[in-house]
């Protein structure tokens, strides 16, 4: 057997269909990006509400009013105004963030991205 017809590495082709999936699985990272860095802004808004203590003495309406005046300063814009529900139960304050992002990928095919989170607040 002669060294002329021993295999050497990957093949032409072989390289463009690694480099056109690593490419397609780049592009859909860099489409879903915005989402979920949006979704890591309105999070650690949510939690440093929580963990102030004025929380847990406001209204839902004066609570409303401060998500709404940090996701001004953010610059995030929530899909649906309905996503964040705040509830006062048995000594309880309960913030619930869900709502879905919809993504265009390409031509008709489009990515849902759905978040959904709860936080507590004991009112004292």
């Amino acid at each position: 057997m002669s060294i002329r017809y021993r295999q050497r590495g990957v093949s032409f082709f072989s390289l463009m269909i690694i480099l056109i999936v690593a490419g397609i699985f780049f592009a859909v990272g860099m489409k879903l990006f915005p989402a979920y860095w949006d979704h890591g802004l309105v999070t650690s808004m949510m939690e440093e509400l929580v963990a102030e203590p004025e929380t847990a003495k406001d209204s839902p309406t004066a609570t409303r009013l401060k998500i709404s005046k940090r996701l001004r300063i953010n610059q995030v814009h929530l899909p649906v105004q309905e996503a964040i529900k705040i509830q006062e139960k048995e000594g309880v304050k309960t913030l619930t963030l869900q709502y879905d992002v919809t993504v265009p990928m390409f031509y008709n095919v489009d990515a849902v991205v759905k978040f959904h989170e709860q936080y507590e607040v004991i009112i004292r």
